[in-house]
């Protein structure tokens, strides 16, 4: 148990432990039976718990969840276009638009432009900027049309 982590806990949450003081000091005082103990035992643990996580906390861990999950999944889905380039299956719009489509890939953009949509398995990536896969991938399916 750090000080300094206690100290500015205390700093930050001063509100909150004066709130919880003023209720214990009203409990210990007003109920005086085995429930005054259960109630006071909720308090503190409570102040415990408020104290050791915080909601900051909470959202870098799921942000931490997040991208390690988006980068397993654009990872998996620039093997899958090496594996699945020569299955692939291009279709043009009238437009400039084309959508190339594999059994766990589909991959959307217009000509010219420097950015692709990625669907991997019914998931979408967002758009990705043109890499040297996404090229190879797209030009292997215009060979395959």
């Amino acid at each position: 148990m750090d000080p300094a982590v206690w100290s500015q806990f205390i700093r930050e949450n001063w509100l909150v432990i004066v709130i919880a003081l003023v209720l214990l000091f009203a409990v210990i005082n007003l109920i005086k039976t085995v429930l005054k103990w259960a109630i006071v035992i909720a308090i503190v643990a409570g102040l415990f718990i408020y104290s050791g996580v915080t909601l900051d906390q909470i959202g870098n861990a799921v942000n931490k969840v997040t991208d390690g999950t988006v980068s397993t999944l654009k990872s998996e889905a620039q093997d899958m276009m090496l594996k699945e380039a020569k299955d692939a299956k291009y279709t043009s719009g009238g437009d400039g638009t084309f959508t190339i489509t594999t059994p766990n890939l589909e991959v959307k953009g217009a000509a010219g432009e420097d950015k692709v949509e990625v669907i991997f398995r019914g998931v979408s990536l967002g758009k990705w900027s043109m890499t040297d896969t996404t090229q190879t991938f797209i030009e292997e399916a215009r060979k395959n049309q």
